[in-house]
C-alpha cells in the first residue's frame, strides 16, 4: 500500500473530532447530534477521511456503525492527538495564569480513601479554578488511557512496570495490608484465630488481574490453603466497606482505609508478606500539565503528613 501523507493539509482537525465521535456513539446520526451538525455533513466528512486514507473506517449495519481494523487504529491515534491538543491548550492557559485547568486522576483502592481527598482539598483551597476529575478502575484498565493522555496520573498501589518502559513511578509511602471485618464479627470469638479459620466466611477480594489479588493468593498457598471460593470481586472502596460492615465478609484493605472506619477493625491474622507501596504512575516521556504538577506537589505533601 502507498505511503499516506497526513501532513499535506488535506486532513483537518475536524476530521479527527468527527471520527472519534462516530466511534464513541456507534452511529453517524448520534455523532451528528452530539456535534450539532447535519447528518449529511457528517457523512460527507467521513467519506473525505476515508478517501484520504484509502480505506474504510467503519462498517455500516442496521443498528449503526462498527470500526474496521483500520478504524480502530485510526481512532486510537486520533484520540491521542486530540488529548495532546487539549493538554497543549491547558498548558498554555496554565502558564499564563496558573489559576485554571483540569487534572484527571485514575485511582486505585490504596490512596483513594485518605491521601487523595486530602490532596484534592489542599489543591482546591489554593487553586479553586482547577477542576479535578477522579476515575476509578483497575491499573491495567487505566494504563492505556494514561498513555493516550485521557488521564494525567494513576494514584494507588505501585504495580510492576519493568516491562512497560513508557511508564515511570513516584513512591509516596509504604502501607501494610490488613485483614479486616466488622467489630462484632463472629470470627473474633475464636481463640488462636488463623487464616484457615477464616475460609468458612465469605470474602470480598480485588479483581483477579490485580497485583494485590495475586499476592493474597500466594499467602493462602504458602499455608497450604486454597484461596476462598465464596467471594465477591470488587475494587470500589465504598462497596467493599459497606459489604464488610453489613455482612460477615472479610476483606484485605490498606491500613489507612481500615483505620478510618470506626465500624471495621483488623483481624489478628497478619499478612506479613503483603505490603503496599503507594504512589503515582506517570507517562515516562510526557511532562505533566501545570494542573497535574500542582496535584503531584499536594500528593507529596499530604503523603509526608500522613506518614509523619
Amino acid at each position: 500500500m502507498r505511503a499516506i501523507d497526513l501532513l499535506n493539509g488535506r486532513l483537518k482537525l475536524r476530521h479527527l473530532v468527527l471520527v472519534v465521535a462516530i466511534a464513541e456513539h456507534g452511529s453517524v446520526l448520534r455523532a451528528a447530534e452530539h456535534l450539532h451538525l447535519a447528518q449529511p455533513a457528517v457523512t460527507r466528512s467521513l467519506r473525505e477521511v476515508e478517501n484520504i486514507l484509502g480505506v474504510d473506517l467503519f462498517t455500516r449495519g442496521p443498528r449503526g456503525v462498527t470500526p474496521t481494523l483500520f478504524g480502530d487504529a485510526f481512532v486510537e491515534h486520533a484520540r491521542a492527538v486530540l488529548a495532546e491538543l487539549r493538554r497543549a491548550g491547558e498548558r498554555i492557559s496554565g502558564l499564563a495564569d496558573g489559576e485554571v485547568g483540569t487534572v484527571t486522576i485514575g485511582t486505585l483502592l490504596a490512596g483513594s480513601n485518605v491521601l487523595l481527598p486530602r490532596a484534592i482539598a489542599a489543591l482546591k483551597a489554593s487553586r479553586p479554578g482547577i477542576t479535578v476529575i477522579v476515575q476509578e478502575a483497575t491499573f491495567d484498565a487505566q494504563v492505556p488511557r494514561l498513555l493516550d493522555g485521557e488521564i494525567d496520573l494513576i494514584l494507588g498501589r505501585l504495580n510492576p512496570i519493568e516491562e512497560q518502559p513508557a511508564l515511570r513511578q513516584i513512591t509516596l509511602y509504604g502501607e501494610p495490608v490488613r485483614l479486616v471485618a466488622r467489630r462484632d464479627h463472629p470470627a473474633r470469638e475464636r481463640p488462636g484465630l488463623s487464616l484457615a479459620d477464616l475460609l468458612g466466611y465469605p470474602w470480598v477480594l480485588p479483581l483477579e488481574q490485580t497485583a494485590l489479588r495475586r499476592e493474597l493468593e500466594q499467602v493462602f498457598r504458602a499455608e497450604g490453603l486454597e484461596p476462598p471460593a465464596n467471594l465477591v470481586e470488587c475494587t470500589s472502596v465504598l462497596t467493599v466497606r459497606t459489604l464488610v460492615r453489613d455482612t460477615d465478609m472479610i476483606a484485605a484493605l490498606p491500613e489507612l482505609v481500615a483505620r478510618t472506619d470506626a465500624e471495621l477493625a483488623p483481624l489478628p491474622v497478619p499478612l506479613e508478606t503483603v505490603r503496599r507501596q503507594v504512589g503515582v504512575t506517570l507517562p515516562a516521556h510526557r511532562a505533566p500539565t501545570p494542573s497535574a504538577r500542582l496535584m503531584l506537589d499536594h500528593l507529596r505533601r499530604e503523603a509526608a503528613a500522613i506518614t509523619a
